[in-house]
């Protein structure tokens, strides 16, 4: 886009429908917010999140700008406002602990998976297995006995398809966020 100073701006637009698309684009826009707020080098800047004048089912989020924050504000892991991969919502209340957010992450993918393969028996048997004894043996240790993390700010949803290149600087760019304060390797 050609700015009035005739200089050359790069942009993204995101445009999505329904409720679903809104809370989507909702989502995103804080996220990225946040993630640029802490780490402005690395995520475009975004612009606004807004819904059509002319069409209130359609919704859009618009990112400009190409170009060791990130601490949890509250000390808690979670996320100030839902996020969601693709149309999946992500878990983002505030929890106290990591065992605790991410047991209740991780269960929110199995039910999700039991709803739209059906329920098996022994599947759940598994789910359950991993929620009540492998999470608490695995995260538990991580805050007890003196230690503890401190919730950083994750992207969310890091894949190829979610990173690019600056072309003028030639330096890495991240977006499509569902970020969360979580553990720093949790991406």
């Amino acid at each position: 886009m050609k700015l009035e100073d005739c200089s050359s701006l790069s942009y993204f637009l995101k445009v999505t429908q329904n409720d679903q698309g809104l809370a989507m684009v909702s989502g995103e826009f804080v996220s990225m917010s946040t993630l640029y707020a802490a780490l402005e080098y690395l995520t475009p800047k975004p612009i606004a999140t807004g819904t059509y004048a002319a069409n209130a089912n359609i919704h859009f989020f618009f990112l400009a700008e190409l170009h060791r924050n990130g601490l949890s504000p509250n000390g808690k892991y979670g996320f100030s406002v839902p996020t969601l991969q693709g149309t999946i919502p992500q878990y983002t209340e505030w929890k106290e602990t990591w065992e605790e957010f991410f047991y209740n992450s991780i269960k929110i993918v199995m039910d999700n998976e039991e709803r739209s393969q059906g329920h098996d028996p022994e599947v759940r048997a598994l789910c359950d297995a991993v929620l009540e004894k492998v999470v608490p043996r695995l995260l538990r240790p991580l805050e007890t006995g003196g230690r503890q993390i401190q919730p950083r700010l994750v992207h969310g949803d890091i894949w190829d398809g979610n990173v690019s290149t600056d072309t003028d600087t030639d330096t890495p760019v991240i977006f499509d966020a569902t970020c969360i304060y979580g553990h720093n390797e949790s991406e």
